[in-house]
């Protein structure tokens, strides 16, 4: 099925210009019929002429206001300076209605009797229809004028929000083109070190290394993913960060259930891991455990990286760029309503959390 926002080949080949103004149009024209039937249920309850007659005076009027209306929107092209298009607009509508009601009177007057504006009840006819159009047309028209200008700034809203998003969406994506080659080198430098000192896990680490980014790679590249996702890549990480340092690092990846269909900015856990490894265990010679959670509780969803490493450390400026750059990730993608924690560990250690809404 077709979303209903999408041009299908059939809907693109019907927007032509006259198409879209003819959609522009039906609004006004239904709103013209509506305010012309009671104007004409009005009339007729005391009128004795022919209501045929009545209905073509009164619709007659309408349609040609509406004319007016439509015509003066775009011409002339220039104005005055001291003459608003809008007030052109109600003006000439208002402008209609004597001369129309005049001819439609005129061409009623059966040959050889006194023109309609010597006959007393014809002449309180034509100024009722008169000055009821008068009265009732710019009103209308004052309305429509006010739901144009409503639409534009809606459309100029939405088309500013387009922009802006996309604006953000070229800054996240130069935030995670930072994050991608900052964990993929950092991982090679790693299987490097391993090769030069000639270690025997250097063969197992790479062939991880290798597993890993069969996984990771396709989905390096920028589009919302699922926290199941973010949960695979974590735990080969921390699975390839075992080998390395087999006696040094203990760990654990736990989710509640119907968290892996939630969606998160790409990387988000794995962030978090590696940062635990880089500032945590590894500056620590004893190592440490790192535990991975995700909860999901009232509409939020809360992931949690804890470490038993080396914890913060005195005259720290922070934790690197990796988690700078996903605050900045999280701002970007969900706004004030996305929060990144950092706490201690007693007795040892550093717990990050990242808390974002529900969004599946």
């Amino acid at each position: 099925m077709l979303r209903p926002n999408r041009m299908t080949p059939m809907s693109a080949a019907l927007d032509t210009p006259i198409a879209l103004r003819a959609r522009a149009l039906w609004p006004r024209l239904r709103t013209t019929l509506v305010v012309a039937s009671v104007l004409f249920l009005f009339f007729s309850l005391g009128w004795e002429a022919s209501h045929a007659v009545l209905a073509l005076r009164i619709y007659g009027a309408a349609l040609l206001a509406l004319t007016a209306f439509t015509l003066f929107e775009r011409w002339p092209r220039r104005l005055p300076r001291w003459l608003a298009r809008w007030a052109l607009q109600v003006l000439m509508v208002a402008a209609v209605f004597p001369p129309t009601m005049a001819f439609f009177y005129a061409q009623s007057t059966p040959p050889g009797d006194p023109p309609f504006y010597r006959v007393e009840k014809r002449i309180e006819g034509f100024f009722g229809l008169t000055m009821m159009g008068m009265l009732v047309a710019p009103w209308v028209a004052t309305a429509a004028v006010l739901r144009q200008r409503d639409a534009r700034i809606l459309q100029a809203e939405r088309a500013r929000g387009a922009a802006e998003r996309q604006a953000l969406d070229a800054r996240l994506r130069l935030l995670q083109g930072q994050v991608q080659p900052h964990f993929l080198f950092n991982t090679l430098a790693n299987v490097q070190a391993l090769v030069d000192v000639g270690s025997p896990q250097a063969a197992p680490v790479l062939a991880a290394l290798v597993a890993y980014l069969r996984a990771a790679v396709p989905r390096l590249d920028g589009e919302p993913t699922r926290i199941g996702q973010e949960l695979d890549m974590a735990r080969a990480y921390l699975q390839l960060m075992q080998l390395r340092m087999p006696d040094r690092l203990q760990f654990s990846v736990e989710a509640e259930p119907g968290t892996e269909r939630l969606h998160c900015p790409p990387m988000t856990l794995l962030t978090l891991v590696e940062n635990a490894v880089r500032h945590g265990i590894d500056p620590s010679l004893r190592g440490g455990r790192i535990d991975v959670s995700v909860r999901l509780a009232a509409g939020r969803c809360t992931a949690r990286v804890s470490d038993t490493g080396v914890g913060l450390q005195s005259g720290s400026q922070g934790l690197g760029t990796g988690l700078q750059s996903l605050r900045e990730r999280l701002r970007l993608a969900w706004g004030d309503t996305a929060e990144l924690r950092l706490s201690e560990v007693q007795p040892q250690g550093v717990a990050v959390e990242v808390e974002f809404p529900e969004q599946r």
